[in-house]
């Protein structure tokens, strides 16, 4: 009797229709990136070094999904993000868009949140990590938000209030200025709860 080694869970999805943008300034970081891509089987990958080649491709072409790092000169991938959810062509402003970069601190999991990304991706980058992440925006059931404010997957949270003990906005908070890093890095699971919405109660 044979034993066969179990599927890798892209073996269960098909990539080879799939029409995806990877981009990334570092040409080593986009060679990394476009060979894991590649390696579930996605044949269409456009390959962007900067976030001005990518506008052209998203204008141009009907894209299914952009995967893009986030700390990139003149355009990063924050304002990218942005430019998908307000400006694009309209066959493009609601795909899935996972942002990948090398610092994590919770502002910008935050920034990445606010910009209408779908989630955001801590380097060293993985297969698996990758792949988990393609997996959860193809089960996804967000709703896709258009207002004033916000463009994007929908990302309310459950309200919870102040801290126990206060009343609305304390004198004590800090402003909103922002300096040197002052925090660690978030981790992967860190970054998937801020990024992952919660039923709101109403």
């Amino acid at each position: 009797m044979s034993s066969s080694s179990p599927k890798p869970p892209w073996a269960k999805v098909n990539f080879e229709d799939l029409s995806i943008v990877a981009v990334d300034d570092n040409q080593q970081a986009l060679d990394i990136l476009i060979q894991v891509i590649s390696g579930f089987g996605a044949k269409k990958v456009s390959r962007c070094l900067s976030a001005e080649e990518a506008r052209k491709v998203l204008t141009d072409n009907q894209i299914d999904m952009v995967v893009t790092d986030a700390m990139m000169p003149s355009i990063d991938g924050y304002d990218l993000t942005r430019w998908i959810r307000r400006e694009a062509p309209e066959q493009n402003r609601f795909i899935p868009v996972i942002v990948v970069t090398g610092h994590t601190p919770r502002r910008d999991v935050v920034k990445a949140r606010d910009c209408g990304a779908n989630y955001i991706i801590a380097k060293p980058i993985t297969p698996k990590t990758i792949m988990d992440r393609i997996l959860w925006v193809a089960r996804e059931d967000r709703m896709g938000i258009d207002c004033d404010s916000y463009v994007g997957p929908d990302r309310r949270f459950r309200r919870l209030g102040p801290p126990a003990g206060m009343a609305g906005r304390r004198s004590g908070d800090l402003n909103d200025e922002i300096g040197a890093a002052v925090e660690p890095n978030m981790s992967q699971d860190e970054i998937d709860s801020v990024m992952k919405p919660q039923k709101v109660t109403v």
